[in-house]
């Protein structure tokens, strides 16, 4: 026996927005002619039956046409209510209705958009609350403030840093730099990115300020970082004066030790004329001890001592030719406008970095050396070699000063050009070149506008 099959769900029967329109226009026109009708009872006698008729007429399409467009004015006006408060950002407002037509879908449409547009605000409230208090418990104090310099923002460290923790309100920036020592306001209004030493409280700090600007809401603003370095170096001070005490007591005792060793046999061998012979052995060794002593202490001494660069105009072609006769290497290209430098501290640079690629393995035809003007008018001095590189531990240490790679080494040489670049306002950079090797850029300002004049 065939089982019955469940009865199909009828959809619900939708009369279409136009056909209640047509039925709405029949019936005003219905009720249009009753009135013109009765108007023309007047002038011609209709029978009184007749009368009551179009009157009723009249009065049943009045009724129909409120009924049905009662109902649809009401659920238009409560949609465009709702678009109002969406432009007001209030997404709360919401339409109820049964209609299963075209009004029906507008008004199904509204609610979902009043519940996408809240969905979405309550994301991004959620995701602007993450993102103040990161800032606000970050380190590194921020002040976002308009062209104008009136503060829109500043996070928890700001307000330690420049309020000892009270609310920058509506401040300008120039009232809450009055109190601040000059260098400071110097390198925030310098625009650059700059690492400035000031005397904040009685102690003394090291900051790093950096300033960024954008256009927010259509407007100019301005974000200025400041980030105190003052422990991070005493830090790395300490490191350093650490590994150099033990470079240097390495050194001392590598060289010490024999001579004391040989000092004593010197003076047996004194007492033994048939042996008095082997002395000359025992102080050439003592000599050459001593000897590396004095280099090596005078290693240290030369960074330390380190003058400042007295730059000056300098032909990019004679100096790097000159360059060559005492490290050779490939010239690439250099610019033919002269450079603003102190000609002997780039010199002992180049040397510097040109040695320790021969001694990476780098052939002299392997290593370039290139000088690049850039679009923001820094020279760009790269030694490219083909060595053996610097593993990724080596490669962020190596501008300290008394870290070395090898073996023999004092950490001195590229600590040294570090600080020639420093002293010409540049900067030194290593990174691994492409292929094999490395590359060390070092990075000088421009001329001066009085020097590129002349």
């Amino acid at each position: 026996m065939t089982p019955l099959s469940a009865p199909s769900r009828v959809p619900p029967f939708r009369v279409p927005l136009r056909v209640r329109h047509a039925l709405v226009v029949a019936l005003s026109s219905a009720a249009a002619c009753a009135g013109s009708l009765a108007a023309a009872r007047a002038q011609a006698s209709l029978p009184a039956s007749a009368a009551a008729g179009l009157g009723l007429a009249l009065v049943a399409g009045a009724l129909a046409s409120r009924l049905l467009l009662g109902r649809a004015l009401g659920l238009l006006r409560a949609v465009t209510d709702g678009l109002a408060s969406f432009a007001e950002a209030d997404y709360t407002l919401r339409v109820r209705q049964e209609r299963r037509d075209e009004l029906g879908d507008l008004v199904e449409r509204h609610n979902r958009l009043g519940d996408a547009l809240r969905a979405q605000r309550d994301d991004l409230y959620q995701k602007e609350l993450l993102l103040e208090t990161a800032l606000d418990a970050t380190p590194v104090a921020m002040v976002l403030h308009t062209e104008a310099g009136r503060i829109v923002y500043g996070n928890g460290a700001a307000r330690a840093f420049f309020a000892a923790g009270e609310g920058l309100g509506q401040r300008t920036l120039d009232a809450l730099l009055a109190g601040e020592p000059a260098e400071l306001r110097a390198a925030i209004a310098s625009g650059r990115d700059a690492l400035v030493s000031v005397e904040r409280r009685g102690e003394l700090e090291t900051l790093y300020v950096a300033r960024r600007s954008f256009r927010l809401n259509t407007q100019a603003h301005v974000l200025v970082s400041i980030r105190s370095l003052t422990r991070e170096i005493s830090r790395k001070e300490a490191e350093l004066y650490r590994n150099a005490i033990r470079l240097i007591s390495h050194e001392l005792n590598n060289s010490l030790a024999p001579i004391s060793s040989l000092i004593h046999s010197g003076r047996l061998l004194l007492d033994r004329p048939g042996h008095r012979e082997r002395l000359g052995v025992v102080f050439d060794t003592i000599e050459e001890r001593s000897a590396h002593l004095v280099r090596f202490l005078a290693a240290y001494a030369e960074l330390a001592r380190l003058p400042p660069p007295a730059p000056e105009r300098v032909a990019w072609r004679p100096f790097l030719e000159r360059l060559s006769g005492l490290a050779p290497f490939a010239l690439r290209e250099a610019p033919p406008e002269p450079g603003f430098f102190d000609p002997a501290q780039l010199q002992q640079l180049l040397l510097n970095v040109l040695k320790n690629a021969a001694e990476a393995g780098s052939r002299p035809d392997q290593t370039e050396v290139s000088v690049r003007r850039l679009p923001t008018g820094e020279l760009a001095i790269t030694v490219a070699d083909r060595g053996c590189g610097l593993p990724d531990e080596a490669l962020g240490k190596a501008l300290l000063p008394f870290y070395s790679t090898k073996q023999q080494g004092r950490g001195i040489g590229l600590a040294l050009c570090r600080e020639i670049a420093t002293a010409h306002g540049g900067a030194l950079a290593l990174r691994r070149r492409e292929g094999g090797g490395l590359e060390v850029e070092c990075r000088l300002p421009p001329a001066p506008l009085d020097e590129r004049a002349t």
